[in-house]
């Protein structure tokens, strides 16, 4: 791989954004929007309830983890999605860019702006709510790095499916997150959940970052061996949605997919 590619799919993506403040605003709306309303649920529970529960500091983080990786993953897909509206495919790979350059350049516009979502998360969750994210330690570097890499491996697996089905298939893409959310136990233990949820919930690189936050908040510590297991799971699936989003681009050009890529062509 070479580093000016890389650099000019990065570019492109900022100077979109900065032509165009509409592009930005919805990566801190929308967490702002998430974080105050959470936060006023969570400090009105705080003042209902007598359970011993610091719900600031579980529900509160909740929200403000598992909007980070949405960021995430949603920083992949809308850098992907610039180039199916503008039907751009033909002139990106028509010069000499790797699918590899082009994927990296995809995850690099990712890290920005979640970045950008997780810095406004922090400061309104700690001055408007006393959020105390800094009693994670180091601990809050490997639950966000989890999500961080789970986030890119779905980013890169919607590419791939929109790729391969149309842009029409866009609407497919929004939902995931949501789909993930009851399986990964965000706002509650795994153990609440049946058996069969739960065994899908242990796929999932997230439900071991949740598990450990309340734990820890709940002054229990946390498990090495499932953060090791999240991590390890989170990095094949970066593996596999990268080679998955290979072998339709692969296909995608030799059977003339990627020429034919319209806002009709869903088959």
């Amino acid at each position: 791989m070479k580093l000016r590619p890389i650099a000019a799919i990065v570019l492109r993506q900022l100077y979109l954004m900065r032509s165009s403040p509409t592009r930005v605003l919805p990566l801190i709306a929308w967490v702002a929007i998430d974080i105050v309303l959470w936060g006023f649920i969570s400090r009105y529970l705080d003042s209902v309830t007598s359970s011993g529960i610091n719900f600031i500091a579980s529900l509160l983080g909740a929200v403000l983890f598992w909007d980070f990786f949405t960021r995430v993953m949603m920083g992949v897909t809308m850098a992907f999605f610039e180039d199916v509206w503008s039907r751009n495919f033909i002139n990106l790979f028509a010069s000499p860019l790797l699918i590899s350059e082009y994927l990296t350049g995809l995850v690099l516009t990712g890290i920005a702006t979640s970045l950008l979502g997780l810095v406004v998360m922090l400061l309104l969750a700690t001055m408007l709510f006393g959020l105390p994210w800094l009693s994670l330690g180091l601990l809050l570097l490997p639950l966000l790095l989890i999500l961080f890499m789970f986030g890119i491996a779905l980013g890169i697996l919607a590419s791939a499916m929109v790729l391969r089905l149309g842009p029409a298939s866009e609407w497919l893409v929004w939902p995931i997150p949501a789909l993930l959310s009851p399986f990964v136990g965000a706002f509650y233990p795994l153990s609440t959940l049946p058996a069969w949820m739960r065994a899908v919930g242990h796929a999932l690189p997230p439900s071991y970052v949740f598990e450990s936050m309340r734990s820890v908040v709940a002054g229990h510590g946390y498990s090495g061996s499932g953060l090791s297991l999240g991590s390890a799971l989170a990095a094949l699936d970066i593996l596999l949605a990268a080679w998955l989003f290979t072998g339709i681009y692969r296909q995608a050009v030799r059977t003339g997919l990627l020429a034919r890529h319209s806002a009709e062509s869903v088959s």
